[in-house]
């Protein structure tokens, strides 16, 4: 099929004013009619269809390559749009919408089966969400649906976080692309089950979960989170965020991190490999490896994440069969960043202790 792509410059324009926008409306109008658009949100790109059509549903699933047993997040315009298909928003869900929406938290609640089956798995919970980029809330708006909306990758690839990258990906697998230049966070939403008492935390996203402590106290940490036998939640089950190369990370700090790191990618090369190595802004010139990227700063966990996946894709494209990438303490927003890398390693994690400062 043919692809359609939309290039929407949005500085300075509110998702108001993007409602209008002739773009926006052929794309919400492909949504409604069973069509699947890619569209930026605040986290990665997105890869929607209409979540109460079935046939639509299940071509997410066909252009990505995706699990059918792997559920869906679906989007709306604000949380009132979300109510109709869910059987109840628990208070501790208020709470946290009030908070953080629109925003980069998905809620695990129960539905009332008027979904798509294929969105849910088999499950009686969905993940909801409501994005807080304007060109988002501009087509959630017009297209007046819900929105199945996983990355717009091919399944086990690096998220999307600029068009091109879905581009190369989904070009001729789907109907439409908005291209609304980079997105902000980097990594996917904050995962947060609140159908019981106390929220689970089901996956790290742009949302910490020390920020949602701060809302509503308790909330605890599925003991599943590196891998279920059945996944509540998309992104804890199968191999993600994947380069082609074979992937290492190293946690540690100073001249302990950096002897590690350069000794393996010694090996690698030894081995006949093109090496790659991963790091940040203070070690940057610390390391000898066929190409060395960075990808932020140690001192800006948001930049570490905002470019984290374009760095993995940047790999694929320089063939770089062997991966060393740095590590971090798993706090904060680096706790989404280290679950991203670890799953791009296939746990394939080296923690060197507390090493030298």
């Amino acid at each position: 099929m043919d692809t359609r792509r939309w290039r929407i410059y949005f500085d300075g324009r509110t998702e108001a004013s993007l409602r209008d926008d002739p773009m926006i409306q052929e794309a919400a109008t492909m949504l409604r009619t069973g069509k699947l658009v890619a569209f930026p949100t605040e986290t990665v790109y997105g890869l929607g269809a209409n979540a109460a059509d079935e046939t639509a549903v299940q071509s997410i699933f066909t252009a990505k390559g995706r699990p059918a047993d792997n559920p869906l997040i679906v989007h709306f315009a604000d949380e009132a749009a979300a109510i109709g298909w869910i059987l109840e928003m628990p208070e501790n869900g208020h709470r946290l919408a009030s908070a953080f929406w629109p925003g980069p938290l998905t809620l695990i609640v129960e539905h009332l089966g008027t979904l798509a089956p294929a969105v849910t798995a088999g499950l009686p919970t969905v993940g909801v969400r409501v994005p807080a980029h304007p060109i988002a809330q501009a087509l959630l708006s017009q297209a007046r649906v819900p929105v199945a909306a996983p990355s717009a990758n091919r399944s086990g690839k690096p998220s999307p976080t600029q068009a091109e990258h879905v581009w190369k990906d989904l070009n001729g697998r789907i109907h439409g692309l908005i291209d609304g230049g980079h997105s902000g966070v980097g990594v996917e939403s904050t995962v947060v089950d609140v159908t019981g008492p106390v929220p689970l935390l089901l996956r790290p996203g742009g949302v910490t979960l020390e920020q949602m402590r701060q809302v509503v106290g308790s909330v605890a940490v599925d003991p599943g989170l590196q891998g279920v036998a059945i996944p509540r939640s998309p992104g804890v089950k199968y191999r993600h965020y994947a380069p082609q190369g074979e992937m290492w990370v190293v946690i540690g700090n100073g001249e302990a991190l950096v002897k590690k790191m350069q000794s393996m990618a010694d090996d690698g090369r030894a081995r006949g490999y093109t090496v790659g190595i991963l790091t940040t802004e203070e070690h940057r010139n610390r390391y000898r490896a066929d190409y060395v990227l960075t990808c932020g700063s140690r001192s800006n966990p948001a930049s570490v994440a905002r470019y984290l996946f374009d760095t993995l894709r940047r790999f694929d494209e320089l063939g770089v069969e062997w991966i060393i990438a740095e590590g971090f303490e798993e706090e904060g927003l680096f706790d989404s960043v280290m679950n991203r890398l670890s799953k791009a390693a296939e746990g394939q994690v080296i923690d060197l202790g507390e090493g030298d400062i």
